[in-house]
């Protein structure tokens, strides 16, 4: 018999992730006013067409990143190399606003409503893109908080730009092979310079290991050291700016920085990560000296809701994709899938989990918007402080394992690196680790618990 003629399973059909979504299009009707909703939702369903016809196709293109640390005469160079799919999604989310609609806040503190349903949208499409905006993200509130006039002015507009070809990418390194999540550990050493030259704010020469460096591709960071040596623990530390790729673009490592490795990661492969070293690299400290932790604070309530977004939004594929195939797939004589109880009795489980995740998201969300534009009360100020660590840590616990039953939804066929869950499921799982373990966000909602405020709250 000829290949030809056996059966082949008609695919599941591809539509619209907004309009066949069960969940996001009348949530988002709930949580926005109608002027707004009326303008984001005709953008949403454009984003939805060109996630399926313009991005979906370019996953064979998107290839993990390589470093040539030498040129053919032994001079050390360490040029990385990212694919051409990789930074046609860089532009493609750029040009999205991905970047630039929460810090425009043309829709006020409905901006990051906006801004994380594109994200959730891409999420499956774009191969963790959000990873380097996520920390870019994080970067431009630091600097929209605390950082000088001059960074302000100089740096925050290119961090949050929508235009590819003046933007900034940003890093976060804080991870040492010394300490983890246990930033009082960090060994990275700053040293105070006088330096008249620059408005950006005081500057010092850094020298120190960083183990795990986000957004290896970026033209700067945003960094923990040392600099108070007398004073143990996290309170001896500042955060600082350190530039590490300037315009004019493309342009090659600088600032004494050295790659020394790629990390070979179990998922996330697209991402540039690496181990790096600096030697003398100059900085400037953003904010007090000594305030590091406090600082940094609002990098890391941002991506971990950019966490929780990818967590929820990989679901949202993978739920996608067994509820249609259940629509095809026939089983037992000529019955769909959708008539076979225990088959939809585990879906509507996983469907379930997946509405809750995405209301605990966005009320999340709502909460941070209306921080950042200052209309938020004490009450939901602190709401958001105790549901920024435990949304992560829900979406990043429960999210893969409901992505897992949808794999299995699809028999065999799902565990096919065609149908993209197997990738989706190896990316999530970062999540788990990536800004605090669930152990490590539990330790970090029982001291928000302890906070200020609280006791109002709770009354």
């Amino acid at each position: 018999m000829r290949v030809e003629e056996i059966f082949h399973q008609q695919p599941p059909p591809t539509g619209n992730p907004y309009l066949s979504d069960p969940v996001l299009p009348s949530l988002l009707r709930r949580v926005l006013p109608a002027s707004a909703f009326n303008i984001i939702e005709p953008d949403l369903i454009r984003l939805g067409e060109d996630l399926v016809h313009v991005i979906r196709p370019l996953a064979p293109t998107i290839k993990e990143p390589t470093l040539t640390q030498y040129d053919a005469w032994g001079n050390r160079v360490d040029t990385l190399h990212v694919s051409d799919g990789w930074n046609t999604l860089k532009t493609f989310a750029r040009k999205e606003g991905v970047m630039s609609i929460p810090y425009e806040r043309k829709f006020q503190e409905n901006s990051r409503i906006y801004q994380f349903a594109k994200v959730m949208l891409m999420n499956a499409d774009c191969h963790v893109i959000m990873c380097p905006y996520a920390m870019t993200d994080g970067a431009a509130r630091v600097i929209e908080l605390s950082g000088s006039d001059q960074m302000r002015q100089e740096v925050l507009p290119r961090l949050i730009s929508s235009d590819p070809a003046e933007s900034y990418i940003s890093g976060q390194w804080m991870t040492e092979s010394s300490g983890g999540s246990d930033v009082s550990r960090t060994e990275t050493v700053a040293h105070p310079i006088d330096e008249q030259s620059s408005d950006l704010g005081p500057a010092y020469l850094l020298d120190g290991f960083k183990w795990f460096s986000s957004a290896a591709e970026g033209n700067m960071s945003v960094a923990l050291a040392r600099s108070e040596s007398s004073t143990p623990g996290t309170g001896g530390l500042s955060l600082f700016l350190v530039p590490v790729r300037l315009p004019p673009f493309p342009t090659p490592l600088s600032n004494n920085i050295l790659l020394h490795r790629l990390k070979d990661k179990f998922g996330t492969r697209a991402v540039p990560t690496a181990e790096l070293s600096l030697n003398g690299t100059r900085a400037w400290r953003i904010g007090a000296a000594g305030a590091g932790v406090r600082q940094i604070a609002p990098v890391l309530n941002i991506t971990r809701v950019h966490s929780s977004v990818s967590s929820v939004g990989a679901l949202m594929r993978c739920l996608s994709l067994a509820r249609a195939y259940a629509a095809v797939r026939t089983v037992d004589g000529g019955k769909l899938l959708t008539t076979v109880p225990i088959h939809m009795e585990t879906l509507a489980r996983v469907s379930v989990l997946y509405r809750a995740l995405a209301h605990m998201l966005f009320g999340t969300i709502a909460l941070l918007g209306k921080t950042e534009c200052g209309v938020a009360n004490k009450g939901e100020e602190t709401r958001l402080r105790l549901l920024t660590p435990t949304l992560k840590a829900f979406a990043a616990l429960h999210a893969v394992s409901a992505m897992e039953e949808c794999m299995a939804a699809l028999g065999g066929q799902g565990y096919m690196e065609e149908t993209g869950i197997g990738r989706l499921i190896r990316d999530s799982l970062v999540e788990k680790i990536w800004e605090g373990t669930v152990e490590v966000l539990a330790h970090d909602l029982i001291r928000a618990s302890r906070g200020k405020g609280i006791d109002e709250f709770c009354q």
